[in-house]
């Protein structure tokens, strides 16, 4: 039981995905009697953060809550543990129940694991790996028009890894599904957790290799080549989309 009295960080999460901030915008320390505001649902430890204890509670509550993009312009180290706090969250509601026979879920105290006292299944949290590239040829940055995102004219091609795939697999197959051309020597940038709502983003920059641009007019409405006076800098760095158009300027 990592149940405390003395002071701990509580990451309090309400139904849409909203952590609260105190009016100093930080991550609550304080006793657990402070949660005696909160209409509480459940409440389980998740770790040690800056040396205290560190709790993620479930609450039907309003008020100084604040969406994950919110917190990011407040404080990206804030918004990396508050990220961490909605998917475990998410995590735990969604499997309260085991998917393989329905049987109520328990959770385990030395590991984060949600397991089926009935068959045994194991229900850890998942993510869901994802990959963009920033495709280059010659001086130029291929970018795309999304049909399901209409707040961004142009953004690079991404995608999510398939079951049976490497994540050098996705990057060719999303490429060839979306655009119609091949790519070659491919260089690993970085990655980030994106809790919008569980990936693990992984970048890439990679050489046109042969090939017309030829869209799929599903998920890619158009695509051209973009000089790097055309390329439109992101208002934020929030996402790992920023380095590689980075690396790119920066060539």
């Amino acid at each position: 039981n990592y149940d405390t009295d003395d002071e701990a960080y509580y990451l309090i999460v309400n139904k849409e995905r909203q952590v609260f901030l105190t009016e100093d915008k930080e991550i609550p320390l304080v006793t657990k009697s402070y949660l005696n505001k909160f209409k509480v649902n459940f409440k389980f430890y998740i770790g040690i953060y800056k040396n205290r204890p560190c709790h993620v509670v479930n609450v039907d509550s309003h008020g100084n809550f604040y969406q994950l993009h919110e917190i990011y312009c407040i404080n990206p180290e804030t918004y990396q543990i508050a990220g961490r706090a909605v998917l475990v969250n998410d995590w735990y509601i969604n499997h309260q129940y085991c998917g393989r026979c329905g049987t109520k879920t328990q959770l385990q105290q030395k590991h984060m694991n949600l397991k089926c006292p009935n068959c045994g299944k194991s229900h850890h949290a998942t993510i869901e790996p994802a990959v963009i590239i920033g495709i280059h040829k010659d001086d130029k940055l291929l970018m795309a028009r999304h049909s399901y995102d209409t707040k961004v004219e142009y953004a690079l091609i991404a995608g999510f890894v398939e079951p049976g795939e490497s994540i050098e697999d996705a990057v060719h197959r999303e490429i060839k599904e979306e655009v119609g051309i091949k790519v070659k020597n491919l260089e690993y940038l970085g990655s980030q957790s994106w809790p919008f709502p569980n990936s693990l983003m992984c970048a890439y920059k990679a050489e046109y290799d042969s090939g017309k641009i030829k869209v799929d007019h599903d998920e890619i409405l158009k695509a051209r080549w973009f000089t790097k006076d055309e390329i439109e800098y992101p208002e934020s760095d929030i996402s790992i989309y920023t380095l590689i158009i980075d690396d790119f300027l920066s060539q």
